[in-house]
């Protein structure tokens, strides 16, 4: 039978030692086996180890002029391009306190001269095995890491992929343009990231809550697909029953993603977050609002957020049968509404920032082509039988 090939045929082995019959016996011992390097002083071999590629062990002796060897390892170890190369001591002090001392600064194993030449060879070859395997778990984990945060960054990117195509149907079909999408979804952000350590918030607005509103914010008036294009795109007040009618956007926007969900087989964080958003983003903090005319702390967070946000935005847009308020006018509303329409707390946070809200509503600014096709979109409406 054949014998196994050897594993580990390239190795590289430093030898450092300032005595250079140490070093030519070190060298010839090991040159059959593997790849020997060789460093008169402690300050050679941290130059050579500057150099690529490392070795994969260090025979080290201690006693040495300039660095010993103990420094050596001390700076290899603290060195994260160096601190997994295992370092085996090769010396003449052959105290248990020596050798305790070496293997408390990091070394695998401690040799001592006059060195047995077998028993060299089965420690380094000991010792290269250990390294390859944990050089092999090392890249396997890193492999795994990378695969994850791939996968990860995948699946991240399909849910926004998904949410800007469900969001942008919704907008095909309404008064809204994209850029009422953007703002909001940054409203939503500013006002968590305000309220994060707040009391009453900070239980529920981490790092990834505050991420997956921001993911979710686009999806509120989804439901708005439902609804008939002679109300939604009515540009003059809306009779009592045609109100009734634009009301059950929110439930046609929890159910449609909810079908989402049920599509999935699984529970979907900003999936949760998005469907209070759609569904109860109308109701106001008096009880006042709809569709279940939800009080105070029922009113889920998400949706008491999406509240300030789409208020103000809905007051500063011009559309093409209205003006859009000033931001002063808007943020008077706003404050109008403590208590009454908004959580007070968060109304609070929305008057602390305002100019922030202005600087988003600036930056995402609706123009004259989002006015063009919202007029389009009307005529087209009137001429329908």
């Amino acid at each position: 039978m054949a014998s196994e090939p050897d594993v580990y045929p390239v190795a590289t082995v430093l030898v450092v030692d300032d005595t250079p019959d140490n070093l030519m016996l070190m060298t010839d011992l090991l040159k059959d086996r593997y790849r020997v390097k060789a460093a008169n002083s402690g300050e050679k071999a941290l130059r050579v180890l500057q150099g690529d590629p490392l070795p994969d062990l260090i025979l080290l002796d201690i006693m040495m002029p300039g660095l010993s060897g103990h420094q050596v390892a001390q700076q290899l170890q603290g060195a994260p391009r160096t601190r997994d190369i295992p370092i085996i001591f090769l010396t003449a002090l052959a105290s248990i306190e020596d050798e305790i001392q070496g293997l408390e600064l990091g070394a695998v194993d401690y040799i001592t001269k006059p060195i047995s030449p077998p028993l060299v060879l089965a420690r380094v070859e000991t010792q290269l095995k250990i390294k390859a395997a944990a050089d092999f778990l090392r890249d396997r984990n890193d492999f795994l890491e990378q695969e994850v945060q791939r996968r990860t960054q995948e699946v991240m990117a399909i849910q926004d992929v998904t949410i800007q195509a469900m969001a942008s149907l919704a907008e095909t079909r309404d008064n809204e343009t994209g850029n009422h999408i953007r703002r909001t979804q940054n409203y939503v952000r500013l006002l968590a990231e305000l309220l994060r350590d707040h009391p009453r918030f900070r239980h529920f607005l981490n790092d990834e809550t505050i991420r997956q509103l921001f993911k979710s914010a686009p999806l509120h008036d989804i439901g708005k697909i439902g609804i008939p294009d002679h109300i939604l795109l009515k540009p003059g007040r809306l009779t009592p029953e045609e109100f009734e009618v634009i009301k059950t956007h929110t439930t046609l926007g929890r159910d449609a993603i909810q079908h989402a969900e049920d599509q999935l087989g699984v529970s979907v964080g900003f999936l949760r977050i998005a469907k209070e958003i759609a569904y109860s983003h109308q109701e106001k903090w008096d009880g006042s609002g709809y569709p279940e005319g939800l009080a105070a702390d029922d009113i889920p967070v998400s949706a008491r957020l999406m509240a300030v946000a789409d208020v103000y935005d809905a007051l500063i847009s011009r559309r093409v049968y209205k003006a859009g308020m000033s931001h002063e006018q808007a943020v008077e509303i706003i404050r109008q509404g403590r208590s009454s329409h908004f959580d007070p707390d968060i109304c609070d946070a929305f008057l602390s920032s305002a100019e922030q809200f202005r600087t988003i509503a600036e930056r995402f600014a609706d123009s004259d082509q989002d006015m063009a096709r919202q007029l389009a979109a009307m005529e087209r409406i009137a001429r329908e039988p």
